[in-house]
């Protein structure tokens, strides 16, 4: 199967470039994820520090995660125009720039300075984000959610090694003279310029234009549609309400993990939980967010997305439950409870990815993802600010009763996704 290639460069098998466009991505992820996660198990308690309340050390996160919701749409539209390539270049970059700024923010102990970082790191979640859809736009029907689920796979190896360098991070930053919870940051801002310059290189020709160009659309959005991203999302939703439920269904899965995840660490420390403990229960939650992602997208494309989402929704309720139930500090409750936070999340996240993917048409591609997206990330956020206050007021496991109100949406919209049977391609 042969297409035209993007901008020119002549024609290339799109079986081939789909292949080179994965391995690219995989790298890219597995490089990236270390800049993202390397401060998960530091960043509430870099912003308790610096604020000197408990009260405020979800704002970091939930800054963060207002970065990705704006990222995502802005992204998306520098990639509906330039394409994959220029669109995730531009995300590492960014998040280069804020993992700078949380070093300053330490160094001069100003929340401002950590608050604008961590927006500009949340860049790098959309980046992520992205990622895993660019590996759909040359893909077959039926490898779909493998393909996109690859790519999640592939942030297994900076993720979990992520976390489980805050040891090194502290080494270095005493060596450089900077707070001790700043050395992830540091080391952080170095491997995202280094995947955005591996993504430069290698992601060529560029599967969303060689894709565009392939449907007799011309690449760079000459033939886009008129309106808004926003009301474009809407059109789409309105008329594949399948789209709107995964959007739904994704959106509230984000959001419970990541309200009771940035937490954890405070919840672990009141028990006089170690540092390193801390680091590798993260470690062990982001091994179950992205490990066991290509055994959920063979589910996905053998099964069915639509089980394979109401799923997750019941794995995130058996995960808050166990959250609910642990003791401060370190316990097997909380060791499980966040693995399997994070495999439900992977149930979750592949399937509705998928259905998008599969029910969007390629003129509203990049539209629809970065709009869902973008309201992942804001409902995300809106937990994660709520997060600090409840475990406050009123402790831990009312948050993880809260964030199981979320599951529970999962499982309802999933029931509605109404996702065509593996092997279908509405969007063609």
């Amino acid at each position: 199967m042969s297409a035209p290639a993007d901008a020119g460069q002549g024609v290339h098998d799109v079986a081939d470039v789909q292949r080179r466009t994965v391995r690219t991505l995989v790298v890219s992820q597995a490089v990236g994820a270390v800049g993202v996660t390397i401060g998960v198990a530091t960043a509430s308690l870099l912003a308790r520090d610096i604020s000197g309340s408990e009260t405020m050390a979800g704002l970091a996160q939930t800054f963060q995660v207002l970065g990705t919701a704006a990222a995502a749409y802005g992204l998306a539209r520098v990639m509906r125009r330039r394409g994959r390539r220029v669109g995730l270049v531009t995300g590492y970059l960014l998040g280069a720039t804020g993992a700078v700024l949380a070093v300053v923010a330490g160094v001069v102990d100003s929340m401002l300075v950590l608050l604008v970082g961590a927006v500009l790191l949340g860049a790098t979640t959309a980046v992520n984000n992205g990622s895993r859809y660019a590996a759909t736009d040359l893909a077959t029907p039926e490898h779909r959610a493998r393909a996109l689920s690859v790519v999640v796979w592939a942030t297994t190896i900076g993720a979990v090694a992520g976390p489980n360098l805050v040891g090194v991070g502290g080494a270095v930053a005493r060596r450089a003279g900077i707070p001790e919870l700043t050395g992830g940051f540091a080391i952080g801002s170095v491997v995202l310029v280094l995947a955005a310059g591996w993504v430069w290189l290698r992601l060529r020709p560029d599967p969303l234009l060689l894709a565009q160009q392939a449907a007799g659309i011309r690449p760079g959005g000459g033939d886009e549609p008129h309106g808004r991203s926003w009301g474009r999302f809407l059109e789409v939703a309105r008329d594949v309400p399948a789209v709107g439920a995964a959007v739904v269904a994704m959106a509230c899965a984000h959001a419970a993990m990541v309200t009771v995840m940035i937490m954890t660490p405070l919840h672990m420390e009141h028990g006089g939980a170690h540092l390193d403990v801390i680091g590798f229960v993260i470690s062990i939650h982001v091994l179950g967010m992205f490990a066991f992602s290509p055994v959920v997208g063979w589910a996905a494309d053998r099964l069915g997305r639509s089980p394979v989402l109401v799923a997750g929704g019941v794995v995130l309720l058996v995960s808050l439950a166990l959250c609910g139930l642990s003791p401060e500090g370190s316990s097997w409750q909380i060791f499980a409870g966040l693995f399997l936070l994070g495999l439900g999340w992977s149930f979750a996240t592949v399937s509705a990815s998928t259905i998008i993917a599969d029910r969007t048409p390629i003129e509203a591609r990049t539209d629809v993802q970065g709009t869902s997206d973008m309201a992942m990330s804001l409902t995300a956020a809106g937990g994660g600010a709520l997060a600090g206050v409840i475990v406050g007021a009123l402790g831990y496991p009312v948050l993880a009763a809260f964030a199981a109100l979320l599951a529970g949406t999962v499982v309802v919209a999933g029931r509605f996704t109404g996702a065509p049977a593996a092997g279908t391609d509405p969007v063609s």
